[in-house]
């Protein structure tokens, strides 16, 4: 059995995460506080309390999910003895999930890690007026019909894949006329269902340029060392492991696609059996077992979902 830890991205965010992490065990608790203290705001008492529209602000989402996944990590490395390094062979995140998946191995500190989603969230957010971008999903289609049928809704504008997430679903991102454009050329290229998404900007496209400015500016200030084990990073879908590269690959990131159906076909081709999804949701984890069906999968974002899966984990 070869092990790795994938950490979700935007979307999986839902009133009351972390809560009962927090009721649990103190090691989680102390991560929401390191998180607050490291934002001076009380992002903790929005993440159990809401409102959900608060909550999904991109500056709020990114680094709470994050947080979330920290807690777990922290339960099972401080409470319940688990060592990533002798553990999980790579660890992956899916857009944000980056961020936490290079917190969790080391390679960022918390405090870190929680300030540079923040700037990533507000820079991605300003980077295009509201209104004026758009995303969506194409659901019954890969990468290949998504990057044709962006390609011709562009028209002279961005329209670009944002995400390959797995062999029946991709999303597309660009400027709202352009994304319109695709909705209507959508049943032509064979899409079952264009599911326009209630997102703040148009994220994984080059309309995300100022915000990839403002992340090199960001990242450049901040001590990035060499992950405990390999990081499997978005816009390559290959492991990366040296700090200067991780630098880089994130600024790419912010315009990029995230390339998780390669992400997760990369790691199971090394060997990779059991993939735990580690914070809020399960997305990832379903994501898992429709692009490699032999797969096992679960998500661990819950006291009891810490359980039940430290028997496999510690073995």
């Amino acid at each position: 059995m070869a092990i790795a830890f994938v950490f979700p991205g935007q979307g999986s965010q839902a009133v009351g995460m972390g809560a009962e992490l927090a009721r649990a065990f103190p090691a989680a608790r102390a991560v929401f506080d390191e998180v607050d203290a490291a934002l001076s705001q009380n992002l903790f008492d929005i993440m159990c309390n809401g409102p959900l529209e608060t909550l999904t602000l991109t500056e709020n989402a990114q680094p709470a999910l994050m947080a979330v996944s920290l807690a777990v990590m922290r339960v099972l490395e401080a409470e319940k003895g688990f060592k990533l390094a002798e553990k999980v062979k790579y660890v992956a995140g899916h857009s944000l999930g980056e961020y936490s998946a290079l917190a969790a191995a080391g390679s960022l500190s918390l405090a870190d890690a929680a300030r540079l989603l923040k700037t990533r969230g507000l820079a991605m957010q300003m980077a295009v007026p509201v209104g004026q971008g758009a995303m969506a999903a194409l659901l019954g289609v890969g990468k290949e019909v998504a990057e044709k049928l962006a390609a011709e809704a562009a028209q002279g504008e961005v329209c670009q894949l944002a995400n390959d997430n797995e062999p029946t679903q991709a999303v597309i991102s660009g400027a709202k006329t352009a994304v319109d454009r695709a909705a209507l050329l959508a049943k032509s290229h064979g899409v079952r269902r264009f599911m326009p998404l209630n997102v703040s900007a148009p994220f994984h496209c080059a309309l995300m340029q100022p915000a990839a400015d403002a992340m090199a500016q960001a990242l450049a200030r901040v001590d990035i060392k060499r992950p405990a084990v390999p990081v499997i990073a978005n816009v390559l879908a290959a492991p990366i492991s040296d700090p200067a590269e991780i630098r880089l690959r994130l600024v790419e990131q912010v315009t990029g696609t995230v390339r998780w159906r390669e992400c997760v076909a990369a790691m199971a081709a090394d060997g990779v059996t059991d993939i735990y999804e580690i914070g809020s949701g399960k997305v990832l984890a379903g994501l898992a077992k429709r692009i490699v069906p032999s797969m096992n999968a679960a998500a661990v974002g819950t006291p009891q979902d810490i359980e039940a899966a430290l028997p496999a984990l510690t073995q």
